[in-house]
């Protein structure tokens, strides 16, 4: 199916069995809730999807799973994160085989390509596939930036390369890219505890973290700023921002799955080397989660909002 890029993502989180086996029964559980709450697209095999432990077969299975659950309500989006541009080209086809509707890329891992290096690794790969393509610029956590002047040359080469998930942590970088491209290149904000100032300055939609335990909460914020409705959307925002900022931590992975474990909708196995949250960041992590259930706002109809910008 085709793909806008706007609204609500979740990078939803890989579930474990306590075998460390593929967790499908709980992976379908909160895809489900996702769609409920009026996700815009799932996608797979990012950070927050453990996609570094995973085998080929079992990102393989994920991407199949989650189009037989999504049964065309919405685009699956399936991360690639390689080595190697062969490496990268040979996942693109098999998103491609498997189902998906689009791609998130992330620059090479491992090795730190400059600026030529990145370019070519996102135009063979781009020009391998005509999936969509969203690049993940995350220079904080992934050690690549993807410039604006890289972004023009992707742009003038590679057509299906249509929309960026902003993670450079410089909300300025919102206004940048509109000026620079306009509605080309879409943006979608990648850091949780900056969605909503991204959103009011203009940014397509919300690549989001925590909607993995909060679907609802976080699809009612970006509905009410594209209504128009600010004060509404901070509201939420302010409840939320304690929970959001779980997002930031190098134990993102851990610090979400606790909180699917306290909305329902999912567990908290992760896997190595990975572990559980133990002792007193344990204690810390919960202690925001409980507080965030027991004052969990009341949400306006967000669903039947007339959508302004």
């Amino acid at each position: 199916m085709s793909i806008q890029w706007k609204g609500v993502m979740p990078a939803v989180t890989t579930k474990f069995t306590n075998d460390d086996t593929l967790d499908l029964q709980m992976f379908e559980v909160n895809i489900k809730a996702q769609l409920e709450a009026g996700v815009d697209g799932i996608i797979l095999g990012g950070t927050l999807g453990e996609a570094s432990t995973l085998s080929d077969e079992e990102k393989r299975l994920l991407v199949k799973e989650a189009v037989r659950i999504v049964n065309g309500a919405v685009p699956v989006v399936m991360n690639i994160a390689e080595q190697t541009t062969k490496g990268a080209i040979e996942a693109a086809k098999k998103a491609k085989e498997d189902g998906a509707s689009a791609l998130m890329m992330l620059p090479p891992m491992r090795y730190k390509a400059d600026a030529r290096e990145t370019v070519e690794f996102f135009k063979q790969t781009a020009n391998s596939t005509d999936l969509p393509i969203m690049v993940y610029n995350n220079p904080v956590d992934y050690g690549i930036e993807v410039t604006l002047d890289m972004f023009e040359e992707l742009l003038s080469s590679c057509p299906n390369i249509q929309a960026v998930k902003e993670s450079t942590r410089d909300i300025s970088n919102v206004t940048r890219i509109k000026n620079r491209f306009g509605n080309r290149l879409a943006i979608l904000s990648g850091v949780d505890t900056l969605a909503l100032e991204s959103l009011v300055l203009g940014a397509d939609g919300w690549v989001a973290g925590l909607v993995c335990a909060f679907p609802a909460e976080t699809v009612a914020i970006y509905q009410l700023i594209k209504a128009g409705q600010y004060n509404e959307a901070v509201a939420i925002y302010r409840w939320f921002l304690p929970l959001l900022e779980l997002d930031t931590n190098a134990k993102l992975v851990q610090n979400i799955k606790l909180a699917e474990v306290a909305t329902g909708i999912g567990t908290e196995n992760v896997r190595a080397p990975r572990l559980p949250l133990i002792g007193e960041e344990r204690k810390q992590v919960l202690e925001i989660i409980e507080n965030g259930v027991k004052n969990r706002p009341t949400l306006p109809d967000y669903k039947s909002l007339e959508l302004a910008i």
